[in-house]
């Protein structure tokens, strides 16, 4: 009964949230579309809530960032922001673009999901617009807990030298990220590779472009299987 009729409210908010949001080209249609932002992306809350951190040298991750903090940040010398959360049609994205364009500020859309695993071509994409990203920078998803921390351990991994276990620390409750949910899959991912590196030494990098593979990794994620397990299956 509680099942059916949460069901029920969930949908009811999914055809709600999708129903407007999508416009800020005029005076009405922006105000719609601030409500959007603020009550169903949440932008109230990131006024203040930041998740604003250092990685690295002219390097930082975040949570979806505001206006105002866009200015903050394009005072700071940040030229390039790289948002994974991907190119959309809904008010976060609207704003977003209107503000690095406002601000001189270079968007870079790079799509990945917090409770799955992203498919190789979408991390490789990641890495890609990293490697090529004029610094300062920064990157961020909606809250800077499950997608921008895989991003941090991928960053520090691969453009940092780190270690696995200093690159998993990137994904912790510091940053209200929460292993023990659905997003858990990020830590599985880095946990895969981490016992992929007993069978034989090989580069972050290299793992994602020659062995990694999502689906069987989700599954295996779902399933909890050990992850020694299918790292070796995931061996060509």
């Amino acid at each position: 009964m509680l099942a059916k009729l949460w069901t029920k409210l969930d949908n009811a908010e999914r055809k709600l949230r999708r129903s407007f949001g999508m416009d800020i080209s005029t005076p009405s249609e922006r105000r719609w579309s601030k409500l959007h932002y603020h009550l169903f992306d949440h932008a109230f809350l990131r006024i203040l809530w930041t998740n604003f951190y250092p990685l690295a040298p002219d390097v930082w991750r975040s949570n979806q960032p505001t206006h105002n903090r866009f200015a903050k940040y394009a005072d700071m010398g940040i030229r390039t922001v790289i948002n994974l959360r991907g190119e959309d049609k809904y008010s976060y994205y609207l704003f977003e673009k209107e503000s690095c364009d406002q601000l001189g500020l270079t968007l870079v859309n790079a799509k990945l999901w917090a409770r799955e695993a992203a498919p190789r071509r979408r991390i490789v994409a990641v890495i890609d617009a990293l490697r090529s990203a004029q610094r300062p920078m920064m990157f961020h998803c909606k809250s800077g807990a499950d997608r921008a921390g895989f991003v941090s351990a991928l960053y520090l991994l691969i453009f940092e030298g780190a270690s696995i276990e200093d690159a998993k620390k990137q994904l912790s409750i510091k940053y209200v990220h929460l292993d023990f949910t659905k997003t858990g899959v990020q830590d599985y991912i880095l946990r895969v590779f981490e016992a992929r590196q007993t069978v034989s030494e090989i580069g972050f990098e290299d793992w994602i472009r020659n062995e990694y593979d999502a689906k069987p990794i989700q599954r295996a994620w779902d399933a909890r299987r050990a992850e020694i397990d299918i790292a070796q299956e995931l061996i060509p």
